[in-house]
Formats: structure tokens, C-alpha cells, sequence
């Protein structure tokens, strides 16, 4: 099929068609994960009973995985970053996140790429002065 030679309505149903096969390959596709994870649980579930161990036991042992940020609600006030001083200019700081203008300059200066994480830390253990607070 040419898609030159269509019209705007045809290529809007071709379009359509598309979107709909899409949507059903998806529907497809989490029907099929959630097939695979239902098997996966049930080939563990026979492992654990092959070895003649019960299941809960073994459920028991498994740790919660940790989310994200877990633990740390209400301790953001006992964190500690190191701060970091320019020796020629003690108002100069950076502490962490974006590289305030003072410090790019002086890494382009001295050969660093400020966008590159390597560079970055190799000028401040080289040209910075590391404070812990």
C-alpha cells in the first residue's frame, strides 16, 4: 500500500487500525507477563516443596525490598555533606547539585569538563578544599 496516494481520511483509518492493534498487542502482551510471573511463583513454590521446606517459612525469610527514601523520613535535618571551599576565594562553596558559575569557570580554567562526573570529582579532590561539617 501507498501511502502517498491515499486520502487524509484513509490514512486517519489506517491510523486508527494502527492505534487499535496497538492497544490489543499491549493487552496481549500484560496478559502474557502476568501468565509468566503466575508460572514463575508456582516453579519457586514446587523448588520449595522439592527440598521439603514450607513455604511460609521460606516467605518469612525473604526481606521486604526497601522503597526508595525508606528510613529516611524526618532525618533530612542529620544529614551532613561535605562542603567544598575554594582555597583562592573562602565565599566560593559547593556543597551539592548544580555547579554554581564560579566553580565551571574555574574547572574549564584548569581542564575539566564540568559536565563530565569524572572531571568533576577530580577538581575537587584536586583543586577544592573538602569541609566536613
Amino acid at each position: 500500500m501507498e501511502l502517498e496516494n491515499l486520502s487524509v481520511e484513509q490514512l486517519q483509518d489506517q491510523l486508527n487500525k494502527i492505534e487499535q492493534s496497538k492497544v490489543d498487542l499491549e493487552k496481549v502482551l500484560y496478559q502474557r507477563w502476568l501468565e509468566a510471573k503466575t508460572e514463575l511463583v508456582q516453579e519457586i513454590r514446587d523448588m520449595i516443596e522439592s527440598r521439603g521446606y514450607d513455604l511460609d517459612e521460606i516467605a518469612a525469610m525473604i526481606p521486604p525490598r526497601r522503597r526508595r527514601g525508606a528510613g529516611s523520613a524526618g532525618k533530612k535535618g542529620n544529614r551532613s555533606y561535605v562542603r567544598y571551599v575554594d582555597p583562592e576565594n573562602a565565599d566560593n562553596v559547593y556543597i551539592r547539585g548544580v555547579l554554581p558559575r564560579w566553580m565551571k569557570e574555574k574547572m574549564v580554567a584548569q581542564g575539566y569538563d564540568p559536565t563530565a562526573k569524572e572531571d568533576r570529582e577530580a577538581f575537587k579532590t584536586n583543586y577544592l578544599q573538602a569541609v566536613q561539617d
